[in-house]
Protein backbone atom coordinates (compact mmCIF):
# COMPACT_ATOMS: atom_id res chain seq x y z
CA UNK A 1 0.00 0.00 0.00
CA UNK A 2 1.59 2.39 -1.57
CA UNK A 3 1.82 2.51 1.10
CA UNK A 4 -1.43 3.46 3.30
CA UNK A 5 -2.52 1.84 6.57
CA UNK A 6 -0.84 -1.10 4.87
CA UNK A 7 2.58 -1.32 3.28
CA UNK A 8 3.36 -1.46 -0.39
CA UNK A 9 3.72 -5.01 -1.67
CA UNK A 10 2.72 -8.15 0.20
CA UNK A 11 5.14 -10.26 2.16
CA UNK A 12 4.58 -13.72 0.73
CA UNK A 13 7.91 -15.04 -0.57
CA UNK A 14 6.57 -15.80 -4.03
CA UNK A 15 4.58 -18.80 -5.12
CA UNK A 16 4.14 -20.64 -8.37
CA UNK A 17 2.17 -23.73 -9.30
CA UNK A 18 4.17 -26.92 -9.04
CA UNK A 19 4.26 -29.49 -11.80
CA UNK A 20 3.74 -33.12 -10.71
CA UNK A 21 7.31 -34.11 -11.50
CA UNK A 22 9.06 -31.08 -10.08
CA UNK A 23 11.51 -31.17 -7.20
CA UNK A 24 13.04 -28.46 -5.04
CA UNK A 25 14.45 -26.67 -8.01
CA UNK A 26 13.41 -23.51 -9.82
CA UNK A 27 9.77 -23.80 -10.80
CA UNK A 28 8.89 -24.59 -14.41
CA UNK A 29 5.12 -24.44 -14.25
CA UNK A 30 2.53 -21.71 -14.66
CA UNK A 31 2.05 -19.23 -11.82
CA UNK A 32 -0.84 -19.72 -9.46
CA UNK A 33 -3.54 -17.09 -9.04
CA UNK A 34 -2.58 -14.86 -6.14
CA UNK A 35 -5.62 -15.48 -3.97
CA UNK A 36 -5.74 -16.87 -0.47
CA UNK A 37 -6.92 -20.32 0.51
CA UNK A 38 -10.04 -18.79 2.00
CA UNK A 39 -10.94 -17.26 -1.36
CA UNK A 40 -10.16 -20.49 -3.22
CA UNK A 41 -12.33 -22.45 -0.79
CA UNK A 42 -15.23 -20.06 -1.15
CA UNK A 43 -15.36 -20.78 -4.88
CA UNK A 44 -15.94 -24.50 -4.29
CA UNK A 45 -19.48 -25.90 -4.44
CA UNK A 46 -21.36 -25.63 -1.18
CA UNK A 47 -19.64 -22.48 0.03
CA UNK A 48 -21.36 -19.13 0.32
CA UNK A 49 -20.40 -16.47 -2.17
CA UNK A 50 -20.14 -13.91 0.63
CA UNK A 51 -19.28 -15.79 3.84
CA UNK A 52 -19.81 -14.09 7.17
CA UNK A 53 -16.75 -12.49 8.75
CA UNK A 54 -15.96 -14.26 12.02
CA UNK A 55 -12.57 -12.74 12.94
CA UNK A 56 -11.88 -9.09 13.66
CA UNK A 57 -8.76 -7.00 13.11
CA UNK A 58 -7.74 -3.65 14.58
CA UNK A 59 -9.44 -4.42 17.89
CA UNK A 60 -12.85 -5.11 16.38
CA UNK A 61 -15.66 -2.51 16.24
CA UNK A 62 -14.26 -0.42 19.10
CA UNK A 63 -10.82 -0.30 17.50
CA UNK A 64 -12.38 0.52 14.14
CA UNK A 65 -14.35 3.38 15.68
CA UNK A 66 -11.20 4.69 17.35
CA UNK A 67 -9.30 4.67 14.04
CA UNK A 68 -12.15 6.35 12.15
CA UNK A 69 -12.28 9.18 14.70
CA UNK A 70 -8.65 9.49 15.76
CA UNK A 71 -6.70 9.05 12.53
CA UNK A 72 -7.92 12.24 10.82
CA UNK A 73 -7.49 14.01 14.17
CA UNK A 74 -3.90 12.77 14.32
CA UNK A 75 -3.19 14.22 10.87
CA UNK A 76 -4.48 17.57 12.15
CA UNK A 77 -2.40 17.38 15.34
CA UNK A 78 0.77 16.49 13.41
CA UNK A 79 0.18 19.46 11.11
CA UNK A 80 -0.38 21.75 14.11
CA UNK A 81 2.72 20.42 15.88
CA UNK A 82 5.24 21.99 13.57
CA UNK A 83 5.06 25.07 11.36
CA UNK A 84 6.89 28.36 10.94
CA UNK A 85 6.05 29.65 14.42
CA UNK A 86 6.39 26.52 16.52
CA UNK A 87 7.78 22.98 16.40
CA UNK A 88 7.70 20.37 19.17
CA UNK A 89 11.32 19.73 20.22
CA UNK A 90 12.93 16.38 21.02
CA UNK A 91 13.29 17.47 24.63
CA UNK A 92 10.12 16.57 26.48
CA UNK A 93 8.14 19.48 27.75
CA UNK A 94 4.53 20.17 28.69
CA UNK A 95 2.86 20.94 25.34
CA UNK A 96 1.25 24.11 26.65
CA UNK A 97 1.87 25.91 23.39
CA UNK A 98 0.19 23.08 21.53
CA UNK A 99 -2.87 23.27 23.78
CA UNK A 100 -3.16 26.94 22.94
CA UNK A 101 -2.56 26.46 19.21
CA UNK A 102 -4.96 23.61 18.44
CA UNK A 103 -8.25 25.44 19.15
CA UNK A 104 -7.08 28.48 17.21
CA UNK A 105 -5.98 26.43 14.19
CA UNK A 106 -9.11 24.28 14.32
CA UNK A 107 -11.32 27.37 14.11
CA UNK A 108 -9.92 28.11 10.66
CA UNK A 109 -9.48 24.50 9.53
CA UNK A 110 -12.26 24.46 6.95
CA UNK A 111 -12.16 26.57 3.81
CA UNK A 112 -14.37 26.24 0.76
CA UNK A 113 -11.42 27.17 -1.44
CA UNK A 114 -9.41 24.24 -0.09
CA UNK A 115 -12.33 21.88 -0.64
CA UNK A 116 -12.62 23.15 -4.21
CA UNK A 117 -8.91 22.49 -4.77
CA UNK A 118 -9.23 18.91 -3.50
CA UNK A 119 -12.31 18.21 -5.60
CA UNK A 120 -10.64 19.71 -8.68
CA UNK A 121 -7.58 17.53 -8.10
CA UNK A 122 -9.74 14.42 -7.76
CA UNK A 123 -11.64 15.34 -10.92
CA UNK A 124 -8.40 15.84 -12.84
CA UNK A 125 -7.13 12.41 -11.82
CA UNK A 126 -10.43 10.77 -12.79
CA UNK A 127 -10.31 12.42 -16.22
CA UNK A 128 -6.71 11.35 -16.76
CA UNK A 129 -7.44 7.77 -15.66
CA UNK A 130 -10.36 7.54 -18.10
CA UNK A 131 -9.01 9.53 -21.05
CA UNK A 132 -5.33 8.59 -21.23
CA UNK A 133 -4.39 5.45 -23.16
CA UNK A 134 -2.97 2.41 -21.47
CA UNK A 135 -2.86 -1.38 -21.74
CA UNK A 136 -5.53 -3.51 -20.12
CA UNK A 137 -4.39 -6.31 -17.82
CA UNK A 138 -6.25 -8.94 -15.84
CA UNK A 139 -6.21 -8.93 -12.07
CA UNK A 140 -6.08 -11.93 -9.74
CA UNK A 141 -8.81 -14.55 -10.03
CA UNK A 142 -11.76 -13.80 -7.78
CA UNK A 143 -13.47 -16.50 -5.73
CA UNK A 144 -16.24 -16.43 -8.36
CA UNK A 145 -13.67 -17.69 -10.85
CA UNK A 146 -13.73 -14.40 -12.76
CA UNK A 147 -10.97 -11.85 -13.27
CA UNK A 148 -11.35 -8.10 -13.62
CA UNK A 149 -9.67 -5.91 -16.21
CA UNK A 150 -7.60 -2.88 -15.17
CA UNK A 151 -6.44 -0.02 -17.35
CA UNK A 152 -2.77 0.64 -16.58
CA UNK A 153 -1.99 4.30 -17.25
CA UNK A 154 -0.95 5.58 -13.82
CA UNK A 155 2.61 6.26 -14.98
CA UNK A 156 1.35 8.40 -17.85
CA UNK A 157 -1.09 10.17 -15.50
CA UNK A 158 1.82 10.97 -13.20
CA UNK A 159 3.83 12.72 -15.92
CA UNK A 160 0.81 14.50 -17.41
CA UNK A 161 -0.04 15.78 -13.92
CA UNK A 162 3.49 17.09 -13.54
CA UNK A 163 3.30 18.76 -16.94
CA UNK A 164 0.00 20.43 -16.12
CA UNK A 165 1.20 21.65 -12.72
CA UNK A 166 4.24 23.19 -14.39
CA UNK A 167 2.60 24.81 -17.39
CA UNK A 168 -1.19 25.04 -17.10
CA UNK A 169 -1.77 28.04 -14.81
CA UNK A 170 -3.16 30.97 -16.83
CA UNK A 171 -1.53 34.40 -16.67
CA UNK A 172 -3.69 37.47 -17.10
CA UNK A 173 -2.92 41.03 -18.13
CA UNK A 174 -4.46 44.14 -16.59
CA UNK A 175 -7.53 43.86 -18.81
CA UNK A 176 -8.21 40.29 -17.71
CA UNK A 177 -7.10 38.60 -20.92
CA UNK A 178 -5.03 35.42 -20.81
CA UNK A 179 -1.49 36.21 -21.99
CA UNK A 180 0.17 32.88 -21.33
CA UNK A 181 0.54 29.94 -19.00
CA UNK A 182 2.99 29.12 -16.26
CA UNK A 183 3.44 26.97 -13.15
CA UNK A 184 0.63 26.51 -10.68
CA UNK A 185 1.38 28.52 -7.48
CA UNK A 186 1.92 25.38 -5.47
CA UNK A 187 3.22 27.19 -2.40
CA UNK A 188 -0.52 27.32 -1.66
CA UNK A 189 -0.08 23.79 -0.31
CA UNK A 190 2.11 25.12 2.50
CA UNK A 191 -0.04 28.14 3.27
CA UNK A 192 -3.26 26.08 3.42
CA UNK A 193 -1.90 22.72 4.51
CA UNK A 194 -4.32 22.15 7.39
CA UNK A 195 -7.30 23.27 5.33
CA UNK A 196 -6.38 20.89 2.51
CA UNK A 197 -5.94 18.03 5.00
CA UNK A 198 -9.34 18.70 6.58
CA UNK A 199 -11.00 18.88 3.15
CA UNK A 200 -9.46 15.54 2.23
CA UNK A 201 -10.68 13.97 5.47
CA UNK A 202 -14.24 15.16 4.74
CA UNK A 203 -13.99 13.74 1.23
CA UNK A 204 -12.77 10.42 2.64
CA UNK A 205 -15.70 10.21 5.07
CA UNK A 206 -18.14 10.97 2.25
CA UNK A 207 -16.58 8.43 -0.10
CA UNK A 208 -16.59 5.78 2.64
CA UNK A 209 -20.29 6.32 3.33
CA UNK A 210 -21.03 5.96 -0.38
CA UNK A 211 -18.97 2.77 -0.54
CA UNK A 212 -20.68 1.29 2.51
CA UNK A 213 -24.23 1.89 1.29
CA UNK A 214 -23.56 0.82 -2.29
CA UNK A 215 -22.11 -2.47 -1.01
CA UNK A 216 -25.66 -3.64 -0.21
CA UNK A 217 -26.64 -3.70 -3.85
CA UNK A 218 -27.67 -7.09 -5.19
CA UNK A 219 -24.81 -9.19 -6.54
CA UNK A 220 -21.98 -7.25 -4.85
CA UNK A 221 -18.93 -9.41 -4.13
CA UNK A 222 -17.93 -8.67 -0.55
CA UNK A 223 -14.52 -8.87 1.06
CA UNK A 224 -14.22 -11.87 3.35
CA UNK A 225 -12.98 -9.62 6.13
CA UNK A 226 -15.65 -6.94 5.74
CA UNK A 227 -18.92 -8.82 6.09
CA UNK A 228 -19.27 -8.96 9.87
CA UNK A 229 -22.71 -7.35 10.07
CA UNK A 230 -21.37 -4.67 12.40
CA UNK A 231 -21.84 -1.38 10.55
CA UNK A 232 -18.96 0.43 12.28
CA UNK A 233 -16.46 -2.31 11.60
CA UNK A 234 -17.62 -2.95 8.04
CA UNK A 235 -17.65 0.80 7.27
CA UNK A 236 -14.02 0.93 8.40
CA UNK A 237 -12.61 -2.25 6.89
CA UNK A 238 -14.68 -2.12 3.68
CA UNK A 239 -17.52 -4.42 2.60
CA UNK A 240 -17.33 -4.54 -1.19
CA UNK A 241 -14.19 -6.06 -2.63
CA UNK A 242 -14.01 -4.30 -6.00
CA UNK A 243 -16.52 -1.43 -6.21
CA UNK A 244 -16.76 -0.17 -9.78
CA UNK A 245 -18.68 2.35 -11.83
CA UNK A 246 -18.75 0.63 -15.18
CA UNK A 247 -15.18 -0.48 -15.81
CA UNK A 248 -13.76 2.24 -13.56
CA UNK A 249 -12.36 0.55 -10.45
CA UNK A 250 -12.64 2.91 -7.47
CA UNK A 251 -10.23 1.05 -5.20
CA UNK A 252 -7.30 0.67 -7.58
CA UNK A 253 -7.79 4.29 -8.69
CA UNK A 254 -7.55 5.65 -5.15
CA UNK A 255 -4.69 3.32 -4.30
CA UNK A 256 -2.18 5.10 -6.53
CA UNK A 257 -3.58 8.18 -8.23
CA UNK A 258 -4.94 11.13 -6.19
CA UNK A 259 -3.07 10.62 -2.92
CA UNK A 260 0.24 9.30 -4.16
CA UNK A 261 0.65 11.81 -6.97
CA UNK A 262 -0.76 14.45 -4.64
CA UNK A 263 2.01 13.67 -2.15
CA UNK A 264 4.59 14.60 -4.80
CA UNK A 265 2.70 17.81 -5.51
CA UNK A 266 2.66 18.74 -1.82
CA UNK A 267 6.42 18.17 -1.67
CA UNK A 268 7.00 20.39 -4.67
CA UNK A 269 4.80 23.03 -3.06
CA UNK A 270 6.97 22.92 0.08
CA UNK A 271 10.09 23.30 -2.03
CA UNK A 272 8.60 26.31 -3.83
CA UNK A 273 7.66 27.85 -0.49
CA UNK A 274 11.17 27.43 0.87
CA UNK A 275 12.55 29.21 -2.18
CA UNK A 276 9.90 31.92 -1.87
CA UNK A 277 10.76 32.58 1.78
CA UNK A 278 14.53 32.10 1.81
CA UNK A 279 15.65 32.52 -1.78
CA UNK A 280 17.23 29.04 -1.88
CA UNK A 281 16.31 25.38 -2.00
CA UNK A 282 18.44 23.53 0.52
CA UNK A 283 20.28 20.24 0.05
CA UNK A 284 17.99 18.34 2.46
CA UNK A 285 14.89 19.73 0.69
CA UNK A 286 16.24 18.60 -2.68
CA UNK A 287 17.15 15.21 -1.24
CA UNK A 288 13.75 14.51 0.31
CA UNK A 289 11.95 15.66 -2.85
CA UNK A 290 14.10 13.42 -5.04
CA UNK A 291 13.80 10.45 -2.65
CA UNK A 292 10.03 10.63 -2.42
CA UNK A 293 9.57 11.53 -6.08
CA UNK A 294 11.43 8.30 -6.91
CA UNK A 295 9.21 6.36 -4.51
CA UNK A 296 6.02 7.69 -6.10
CA UNK A 297 7.35 7.25 -9.63
CA UNK A 298 8.34 3.67 -8.80
CA UNK A 299 4.84 2.82 -7.54
CA UNK A 300 3.23 4.19 -10.70
CA UNK A 301 5.78 2.74 -13.10
CA UNK A 302 5.14 -0.69 -11.57
CA UNK A 303 1.41 -0.02 -11.24
CA UNK A 304 0.53 -3.51 -12.40
CA UNK A 305 2.21 -4.96 -9.30
CA UNK A 306 -0.52 -3.63 -6.98
CA UNK A 307 -3.00 -6.05 -8.55
CA UNK A 308 -1.48 -8.91 -6.51
CA UNK A 309 -1.30 -7.02 -3.22
CA UNK A 310 -3.58 -7.63 -0.26
CA UNK A 311 -5.19 -4.21 -0.69
CA UNK A 312 -6.58 -5.24 -4.07
CA UNK A 313 -7.08 -9.00 -3.76
CA UNK A 314 -8.32 -9.30 -0.18
CA UNK A 315 -9.34 -6.07 1.55
CA UNK A 316 -12.66 -4.36 0.97
CA UNK A 317 -12.80 -0.71 0.06
CA UNK A 318 -13.88 1.23 3.10
CA UNK A 319 -12.62 4.02 5.31
CA UNK A 320 -9.33 2.24 6.04
CA UNK A 321 -8.20 2.40 2.43
CA UNK A 322 -10.14 5.50 1.40
CA UNK A 323 -8.67 7.74 4.08
CA UNK A 324 -5.34 5.93 3.97
CA UNK A 325 -4.99 6.54 0.24
CA UNK A 326 -6.42 10.04 0.02
CA UNK A 327 -5.54 11.65 3.36
CA UNK A 328 -3.05 9.72 5.42
CA UNK A 329 -0.46 9.14 2.70
CA UNK A 330 -0.10 12.66 1.26
CA UNK A 331 -0.50 14.61 4.51
CA UNK A 332 1.72 12.52 6.80
CA UNK A 333 4.30 11.38 4.26
CA UNK A 334 5.16 14.97 3.31
CA UNK A 335 5.95 16.04 6.89
CA UNK A 336 9.69 16.06 6.20
CA UNK A 337 9.37 18.51 3.30
CA UNK A 338 6.98 20.71 5.27
CA UNK A 339 9.37 20.76 8.22
CA UNK A 340 12.32 21.75 6.03
CA UNK A 341 10.57 24.91 4.79
CA UNK A 342 11.31 26.69 8.08
CA UNK A 343 13.62 24.39 10.04
CA UNK A 344 16.33 23.28 7.65
CA UNK A 345 19.16 21.63 9.67
CA UNK A 346 21.94 22.71 7.24
CA UNK A 347 23.35 19.20 7.08
CA UNK A 348 26.99 18.86 5.98
CA UNK A 349 27.76 17.24 2.64
CA UNK A 350 29.05 14.04 4.23
CA UNK A 351 25.78 13.57 6.14
CA UNK A 352 23.73 13.99 2.98
CA UNK A 353 26.01 11.48 1.25
CA UNK A 354 25.42 8.89 3.98
CA UNK A 355 21.66 9.48 3.77
CA UNK A 356 21.75 9.03 -0.01
CA UNK A 357 23.60 5.72 0.40
CA UNK A 358 20.97 4.55 2.89
CA UNK A 359 18.23 5.47 0.43
CA UNK A 360 19.95 3.59 -2.40
CA UNK A 361 20.39 0.47 -0.26
CA UNK A 362 16.74 0.61 0.82
CA UNK A 363 15.45 1.14 -2.69
CA UNK A 364 17.63 -1.62 -4.17
CA UNK A 365 16.38 -4.04 -1.51
CA UNK A 366 12.74 -3.05 -1.86
CA UNK A 367 12.61 -3.01 -5.63
CA UNK A 368 14.91 -6.01 -6.12
CA UNK A 369 12.83 -8.20 -3.79
CA UNK A 370 9.49 -7.16 -5.26
CA UNK A 371 10.66 -7.57 -8.85
CA UNK A 372 11.99 -11.03 -8.06
CA UNK A 373 8.71 -12.01 -6.41
CA UNK A 374 6.54 -10.61 -9.20
CA UNK A 375 8.64 -12.24 -11.91
CA UNK A 376 8.58 -15.60 -10.14
CA UNK A 377 4.81 -15.40 -9.80
CA UNK A 378 4.18 -14.39 -13.39
CA UNK A 379 6.87 -16.43 -15.18
CA UNK A 380 8.82 -18.89 -13.00
CA UNK A 381 10.58 -20.21 -16.12
CA UNK A 382 12.28 -16.87 -16.75
CA UNK A 383 16.09 -16.85 -16.82
CA UNK A 384 16.03 -14.02 -14.30
CA UNK A 385 14.78 -16.43 -11.61
CA UNK A 386 16.32 -19.66 -12.91
CA UNK A 387 18.90 -19.60 -10.11
CA UNK A 388 16.28 -19.44 -7.35
CA UNK A 389 15.92 -22.50 -5.13
CA UNK A 390 12.36 -23.36 -4.17
CA UNK A 391 10.51 -25.48 -1.66
CA UNK A 392 7.46 -27.49 -2.78
CA UNK A 393 4.30 -27.34 -0.67
CA UNK A 394 1.37 -29.69 -0.24
CA UNK A 395 -0.82 -27.10 -1.97
CA UNK A 396 1.04 -27.80 -5.19
CA UNK A 397 2.88 -24.48 -5.11
CA UNK A 398 6.46 -23.47 -4.43
CA UNK A 399 8.08 -20.94 -2.12
CA UNK A 400 11.38 -19.23 -2.84
CA UNK A 401 14.13 -20.04 -0.33
CA UNK A 402 17.07 -18.26 -1.94
CA UNK A 403 17.78 -14.94 -3.60
CA UNK A 404 16.26 -11.92 -1.89
CA UNK A 405 13.61 -14.07 -0.24
CA UNK A 406 16.17 -16.46 1.17
CA UNK A 407 17.66 -13.61 3.22
CA UNK A 408 14.51 -12.79 5.20
CA UNK A 409 10.81 -13.54 4.95
CA UNK A 410 9.88 -9.84 4.79
CA UNK A 411 12.98 -8.48 3.10
CA UNK A 412 10.90 -6.07 0.98
CA UNK A 413 9.57 -4.52 4.18
CA UNK A 414 13.14 -3.99 5.33
CA UNK A 415 13.99 -2.03 2.19
CA UNK A 416 10.80 -0.01 2.51
CA UNK A 417 11.63 0.95 6.10
CA UNK A 418 15.24 1.88 5.30
CA UNK A 419 13.92 4.29 2.68
CA UNK A 420 11.55 5.83 5.21
CA UNK A 421 14.43 6.32 7.63
CA UNK A 422 16.51 8.08 4.99
CA UNK A 423 13.69 10.58 4.40
CA UNK A 424 13.44 11.39 8.09
CA UNK A 425 17.19 11.79 8.56
CA UNK A 426 17.21 14.70 6.10
CA UNK A 427 15.56 16.80 8.84
CA UNK A 428 18.37 16.40 11.38
CA UNK A 429 17.46 16.06 15.05
CA UNK A 430 15.52 19.21 15.83
CA UNK A 431 12.06 17.71 16.34
CA UNK A 432 10.44 14.26 16.55
CA UNK A 433 7.60 15.29 14.23
CA UNK A 434 9.42 14.48 10.95
CA UNK A 435 10.32 11.08 12.45
CA UNK A 436 6.69 10.16 12.92
CA UNK A 437 6.65 8.45 9.53
CA UNK A 438 9.48 5.97 10.04
CA UNK A 439 8.26 5.24 13.58
CA UNK A 440 4.68 4.62 12.52
CA UNK A 441 5.83 2.70 9.45
CA UNK A 442 7.99 0.39 11.55
CA UNK A 443 5.01 -0.44 13.78
CA UNK A 444 2.83 -0.92 10.70
CA UNK A 445 5.29 -3.33 9.11
CA UNK A 446 5.57 -5.41 12.27
CA UNK A 447 1.76 -5.62 12.39
CA UNK A 448 1.62 -6.48 8.70
CA UNK A 449 4.30 -9.16 9.14
CA UNK A 450 2.28 -10.68 12.00
CA UNK A 451 -0.83 -10.64 9.80
CA UNK A 452 1.05 -12.27 6.94
CA UNK A 453 2.46 -14.88 9.31
CA UNK A 454 -1.05 -15.85 10.46
CA UNK A 455 -2.35 -16.04 6.88
CA UNK A 456 0.61 -18.07 5.63
CA UNK A 457 0.43 -20.49 8.57
CA UNK A 458 -3.25 -21.05 7.81
CA UNK A 459 -2.51 -21.38 4.12
CA UNK A 460 0.52 -23.66 4.15
CA UNK A 461 0.19 -25.54 7.46
CA UNK A 462 3.26 -27.62 8.37
CA UNK A 463 4.99 -26.49 5.18
CA UNK A 464 5.22 -22.99 6.65
CA UNK A 465 7.23 -24.34 9.61
CA UNK A 466 9.55 -26.08 7.16
CA UNK A 467 9.90 -22.88 5.15
CA UNK A 468 10.83 -20.94 8.29
CA UNK A 469 13.68 -23.37 8.91
CA UNK A 470 15.04 -22.48 5.48
CA UNK A 471 14.46 -18.75 6.03
CA UNK A 472 14.62 -18.11 9.80
CA UNK A 473 14.87 -14.31 9.73
CA UNK A 474 11.95 -11.93 9.33
CA UNK A 475 13.43 -8.52 8.50
CA UNK A 476 17.22 -8.35 8.83
CA UNK A 477 19.41 -11.37 7.91
CA UNK A 478 21.27 -12.76 10.95
CA UNK A 479 19.60 -10.20 13.24
CA UNK A 480 15.80 -10.28 13.36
Amino acid sequence: MPVTLRSRGDGTPGKAAQSPSSKSTPSKAKPEATTSDAVDAAAEPGHLLNPKTTEFEFGGPLGAMAVVVCLPALVFVLAASCDSSYCIPFKFELPRTMLERVPRLFASAFELDAMAVILAWMALQVVLAIALPGPWVQGAKLRTGETLGYKINGHLSFWVSMLLMGHAWPKFNSSGSVVGFGPVPMAYAYDHFIQLAVATALLSYSLSLYLYFRSFKKGALLAEGGNSGNPIYDFFIGRELNPRIGWFDLKSFCELRPGLIGWSMLNIGMMMKQHQLHGIVSGPMIAVNVFQFLYVWDALYFEKAILTTMDITTDGFGFMLAFGDLGWVPFTYCLQARFLVDHDPNLPTWALFVIVILKVVGYATFRGANLQKDLFRSDPTSEAVSHICTMPTKRGTKLMISGWWGMARKINYTGDWLMSLSWCLTTGFVSPIPYFYCTYFGVLLVHRASRDEHMCRTKYGDDWDTFKKHVPYVFFPYLI
